[in-house]
């Protein structure tokens, strides 16, 4: 079998990637080591900024989205008892996010490639990647009890950090930045209406917590807590309970509680991957960058990536542009490392780490009142926060 690109992963990434190639006339197979209901029930991120919104539109999968999805022009900052406003719209030159859950995302994504016929194999084992240093790459796998090779032009590894892609580069070509962070997210997702009809984030001495959602029957909750701790150590009245306690009470107030649908504890860590392609072979998405979702970042950041390799296959193909392919590593790093940052600086502005002296809690302290109280301070969250406008890697 021959394709053009085999892109590795169905995820919102892998799938995104096959929808904007299949518009640009360039075939693609994809090939997904999990189940696509596997695939379907991972519940992640929520929010989107209005670039990633544009390329689910360009696209062609922005119908429900532009339904469903819960424009935020907005997010509120809980300091101790008192919560504040930003207003991300006034600050950000008129940008804002869409809360629209990842799930959704994929689910328009895989009905969208049916629709239209594209090839995927899901349930695949022992996937590998040959020769992507060479002008002719294939890809291997099992699928249904048989081997399947796949001949192609390209391979883009979408299948996170722990896939093939990755693994498929020798270890002395890559340099990777990493970061670990003492503690995780325990999240709770619950058939309840939002707390707010805005996420908040908020800063406390006994951790970190935010109150998100899906929709306005359901609702996503976090709280810190130690990157070992057991979800199953937890009742719902235990979450409530440590939830309320970190919120002001204003927000309180406007907690409804209920049975927990799900409850998993995510560790925080944050890891670049240079470079982020190794001859015909690119990593995209988690396959290149984790960041902790304190900025909302890691969806977005994937999209990122696509809409530039998108592009840069689309320029190959279509107009013979070589050079293109050296670009995308450089192209979307830029914009990594920007988002890397702002995840870092949410992150250690609005945690308590375990090792902070009295020192180090009043500087941080002080950091998050200037960031509120100031114009220039509100304006640089904003605009971190909405992201930045998706790069053109073909001007």
């Amino acid at each position: 079998m021959r394709t053009s690109v085999a892109i590795i992963g169905a995820g919102p990434s892998g799938l995104l990637l096959g929808q904007l190639l299949y518009r640009h006339g360039i075939d693609a197979v994809i090939i997904e080591h999990r189940s696509a209901e596997h695939v379907l029930s991972r519940i992640r991120a929520g929010v989107l900024e209005s670039g990633t919104v544009a390329l689910l539109h360009e696209a062609g999968v922005g119908e429900r989205l532009a339904r469903k999805g819960l424009v935020h022009h907005g997010i509120k900052i809980g300091d101790q008892n008192t919560l504040h406003r930003i207003d991300l719209t006034h600050y950000s030159q008129g940008r804002h996010v869409t809360v629209y859950g990842q799930t959704e995302v994929t689910r328009d994504l895989m009905e969208a490639r049916t629709a239209w016929g594209g090839m995927s194999f899901y349930d695949a084992s022992d996937v590998a990647i040959h020769e992507p240093d060479s002008a002719s790459p294939y890809v291997t796998f099992v699928h249904e009890g048989s081997e399947v090779r796949i001949d192609c032009d390209y391979v883009a590894g979408c299948d996170g950090a722990h896939g093939v892609s990755r693994r498929s580069i020798p270890a002395e070509r890559l340099s990777v930045f990493e970061h670990t962070y003492p503690f995780g997210w325990l999240g709770v997702l619950s058939e309840t209406p939002p707390i707010d009809d805005e996420l908040i984030y908020a800063r406390h001495e006994q951790g970190f917590a935010l109150c998100s959602m899906r929709s306005m029957t359901l609702s996503r909750y976090y709280i810190q807590a130690p990157r070992d701790e057991n979800p199953e150590d937890w009742s719902d009245d235990r979450f409530w309970s440590a939830l309320s306690a970190r919120l002001p009470e204003s927000a309180v107030r406007a907690l409804t509680t209920g049975p927990s649908l799900e409850k998993s504890l995510a560790p925080l860590r944050s890891s670049v991957t240079e470079p982020m392609q190794y001859g015909r072979l690119f990593l995209v998405g988690d396959a290149a960058h984790i960041v902790p979702p304190t900025g909302a970042k890691g969806l977005n950041l994937a999209a990122g990536d696509v809409s530039v390799l998108a592009r840069v296959l689309a320029g190959l193909y279509h107009q013979g542009r070589q050079e293109l392919l050296k670009a995308y590593t450089p192209t979307c790093l830029e914009r990594v490392w920007k988002s890397v940052r702002f995840s870092w600086w949410m992150t250690h502005l609005l945690h308590s780490f375990p090792e902070e002296d009295g020192f180090t809690r009043r500087i941080k302290a002080t950091e998050l009142k200037y960031t509120l109280d100031s114009v220039a301070g509100r304006t640089a969250l904003a605009e971190n926060y909405v992201g930045s406008p998706l790069a053109d890697v073909t001007g």
